[in-house]
């Protein structure tokens, strides 16, 4: 197992904090991720950026979930130390219980301590000695209660007094040394086009310039696509395609797109499959799914390289190319390049984690959880029709990327408070049967970074109708934006997590207002484009951009813009200055067809779908009706 390796370090300096010190004796690191049976545990790479690793989550909504196990070879047989890297998820609020507990299993025994029991931040809770008589070691990691206990990994050391460095650097040197990993990345190079984020955005960049012969790489750090819209978050496919002056715009989108009958709906309406099949079926994309891109090489004021690394394997990559598009939602690659960006510093729309329960044959136990909210159940808007819709939603005035563990988490406390109260307070007896059968532990957040490009487009110019040049994406949704719902806000001040949408309907919902190409790109790093959540407009513009059908088309037009400058060797801004008519050319043109290479001929799939010909689903149409 590569990424749970063993190094016997014998007078290798270690640093820890200010000073350094010499780790004495052989030392195991095993990566939680690396877990060869996850068992019930699932993978969360969402926060990787500030607590620095992938981990492992008991994701079991209160029932135990099966025991994650590895195999791991030990240098020598001896007395070891223990540390394991987790935390108390719910101690930053003082709340009592500690219900993500957790045991370590060494040879099915489990260690004396308890874990997941202390600390309010990630750090290297002791976990006393184990003998080890024979180098073969089997771990697991047992979960107690169900209820999101984390394990980002386990180190075992015979040196009795090293303790180790409570690091969140991204492949801090001591781990990398300790995992035996290579000092310099794998290279990956020759693309013109580099995709990080594999959202609506980033699968129809991808796509899109791969058709017109454009070699791509499409990162994503989860092992699904669609983003938002995938069975992880299940926020369904909304946004009117194929219309105004460039109906040919969404014919890609149109090949992925859910068609989930309501959000959150089941797990297979969202197609995760379907995407991943659109996207290998394109010999010009190389997909790298569960990927995280953390780190931007510059060359002046152009991306030179992007660094990425496995989340289960820690295989290490260093990606080169031409241009590089931002679709990860945050601007993260934005972000770390220095592009100009900005961010609505209070009354930002939150995150969701949407939830799903359902009547089971017989009586349905739940545990009572006393680190909850102590709800009553008039305390929040009852989910009659089975699911917890887009209105469980925090983090409005909360740092949306410094924070984004902590607004999860508080989604899940209130979540499961709530049905804590529909089982064991004021609605105890209709609930005997319910259960939970679905809550995200992956977030949907709506906003946070935006990267500025060369038109940052308003609220005014999309109500009174811009008509800028080089306006093609069709924005058809009401400016929706989410604040804190009056009612419940008054009941939780402190953290409200039940939203409303404030809609401006002066919005075009047929014909929609055309979004300028200008806004999907930097205006100051010379070949970042950028789709998605993350385009340069306003706050209030966003209401109107960030749903996902909206964000597909943006990455559509990407991918022609990237291709144009691939034929021409110009950068982003060059095809708005010198080559629009042809971005304008390439944007009516069906969005199926396939070209060889670059300078080849067109070639239409078998089967390429159709534009469409009637008036969008209800559910597109009535956005004046629900939010998102």
């Amino acid at each position: 197992m590569r990424y749970a390796t063993t190094c016997l370090l014998l007078g290798w300096i270690m640093s820890n904090g200010p000073e350094a010190r010499v780790l004495a004796g052989p030392a195991v690191l095993v990566e939680a991720e690396s877990f060869t049976e996850h068992g019930g545990w699932v993978l969360d790479t969402q926060f990787i950026h500030t607590m620095g690793s992938p981990y492992l989550l008991a994701h079991g909504l209160g029932r135990p979930v099966p025991d994650a196990v590895a195999t791991v070879t030990f240098p020598a047989p001896g007395t070891y130390h223990v540390f394991v890297r987790t935390m108390d998820w719910v101690a930053r609020w003082n709340a009592p219980g500690a219900p993500g507990r957790f045991q370590v299993l060494v040879n099915g025994e489990p260690l004396k301590e308890t874990f997941g029991v202390r600390g309010a931040a990630w750090s290297w809770q002791p976990g006393g000695t184990v003998t080890i008589a024979e180098c073969n070691v089997r771990l697991a990691l047992h979960d107690l209660t169900g209820f999101d206990g984390r394990c980002d990994a386990i180190l075992f050391t015979t040196d009795p007094g090293y303790v180790p460095p409570d690091d969140a650097a991204i492949f801090a040197p001591w781990r990398r040394a300790l995992l035996g990993l290579p000092e310099v990345p794998e290279e990956r190079a020759g693309y013109d086009l580099v995709v990080i984020g594999g959202g609506y955005a980033g699968v129809a960049s991808a796509v899109s310039a791969a058709r017109l012969g454009c070699r791509v790489a499409l990162i994503q750090d989860r092992r699904v696509l669609g983003g938002n819209g995938s069975s992880e978050v299940r926020v369904w496919a909304q946004g009117l395609t194929r219309r105004g002056a460039f109906p040919r715009i969404g014919d890609i989108v149109e090949e992925f797109a859910d068609r989930a009958t309501k959000s959150p709906g089941r797990a297979d309406e969202f197609g995760d499959a379907l995407k991943e099949q659109v996207v290998r079926a394109e010999p010009n994309i190389e997909l790298f799914l569960g990927c995280h891109a953390y780190e931007v090489e510059l060359a002046g004021q152009r991306i030179a390289a992007v660094r990425a690394f496995d989340t289960c394997n820690g295989a290490w990559y260093r990606f080169t190319g031409r241009l590089f598009a931002d679709c990860t939602g945050h601007g993260t690659i934005g972000f770390l390049a220095g592009a100009d960006w900005d961010m609505a510093p209070d009354k930002r729309m939150g995150m969701s984690n949407m939830w799903v329960w359902a009547n089971a044959d017989g009586p349905v136990e739940f545990s009572a959880a006393p680190w909850g909210l102590e709800l009553d159940i008039d305390e929040f808007p009852y989910p009659r029709d089975f699911h917890g819709e887009w209105f469980w939603e925090s983090g409005f005035d909360k740092d949306p990327i410094g924070e984004a563990e902590a607004i999860r988490d508080w989604n899940l406390r209130a979540v499961y408070s709530a049905f804590d109260a529909m089982k064991n307070r004021g609605g105890r007896e209709q609930h005997r049967q319910a259960q939970l059968t679905w809550v995200a532990y992956i977030g949907g957040p709506r906003e946070s970074r935006r990267l500025m490009g060369d038109v940052i487009l308003s609220q005014d110019d999309v109500v009174s109708g811009v008509a800028y040049p080089d306006g093609i994406v069709p924005s058809t949704w009401s400016i929706d934006l989410h604040y804190a719902a009056e009612q419940y806000a008054q009941q939780r001040p402190d953290n409200p997590f039940i939203s409303r949408a404030q809609f401006d309907h002066r919005v075009d919902q047929t014909r929609g207002y055309p979004i300028p190409y200008r806004c999907f790109y930097s205006r100051n790093i010379d070949n970042l484009f950028m789709a998605g959540r993350c385009i340069s407009v306003t706050h209030e513009a966003l209401g109107t951009v960030r749903v996902m059908k909206t964000c597909g088309m943006m990455g559509e037009v990407v991918g022609k813009a990237a291709s144009v400058c691939a034929r021409c060797d110009c950068t982003p801004r060059a095809v708005y200055t010198d080559h629009l008519d042809e971005l304008l050319e390439l944007c009516r043109q069906p969005g199926a067809a396939r070209r060889a290479s670059l300078v080849g001929p067109w070639v239409t799939p078998e089967g390429a779908p159709p534009p469409a010909a009637g008036a969008p689903k209800a559910a597109d149409s009535a956005a004046a009706a629900v939010g998102g």
